[in-house]
């Protein structure tokens, strides 16, 4: 599966795919009403059905190589904190590869999300997959912007996307190269 970090670590965190048994602990991410609508999802119905979206949305990424959130699982506890990866994204009529991230209301504010965030861009870079990445981040959502900032990223531009405002972050490759070097 293409894209997909599995298996990859980092100081904290393993990678892993997304499987049937991380559901209740995942829908605890929809139940926080005011996520549920950053993610686009409050529109989906219950919890538990914005839920069985995002595991169908995954699993399709998954089967097609178009990417897909990786299950993160901090090293010291061995629990679930959030989920990132690289997802293929269709913007303005081109594909693009997203460094995306979400992580659970528990384990917020303790740097995992941009610990995970460097290590999808790293990867990508690495492996060749673009010569630039992006994360689409709601313009209310002050701490993913934060993250993105924290990975190199510089804003590009404001879209329409899935009937939302969103900000697009960028970083290149070419600007990954300086940041390896400091």
């Amino acid at each position: 599966m293409k894209y997909t970090l599995n298996g990859q670590e980092t100081e904290r965190l393993k990678f892993r795919l997304l499987n049937d048994n991380d559901f209740n602990e995942w829908v605890e991410l929809f139940n926080d009403i005011e996520v549920s609508k950053i993610l686009g999802m409050d529109k989906l119905g219950t919890p538990k059905e914005q839920c069985e979206k995002w595991f169908e949305w995954t699993y399709d990424r998954y089967k097609n190589n178009l990417g897909g959130q990786n299950v993160l699982i901090e090293k010291s506890t061995n629990k679930i904190i959030g989920q990132s990866g690289l997802l293929v994204r269709e913007i303005n009529g081109y594909n693009e590869i997203e460094i995306a991230y979400s992580i659970l209301p528990y384990a917020r504010k303790k740097g995992f999300a941009s610990e995970a965030s460097q290590k999808c861009r790293n990867f990508a870079f690495e492996n060749n997959f673009a010569e630039k990445l992006i994360s689409i981040i709601n313009p209310t959502n002050l701490y993913s912007e934060k993250v993105a900032l924290n990975n190199g990223m510089k804003i590009r531009e404001t879209i329409h996307f899935h009937g939302n405002k969103m900000n697009v972050f960028q970083i290149t490759y070419q600007e990954w190269k300086s940041i390896k070097k400091e």
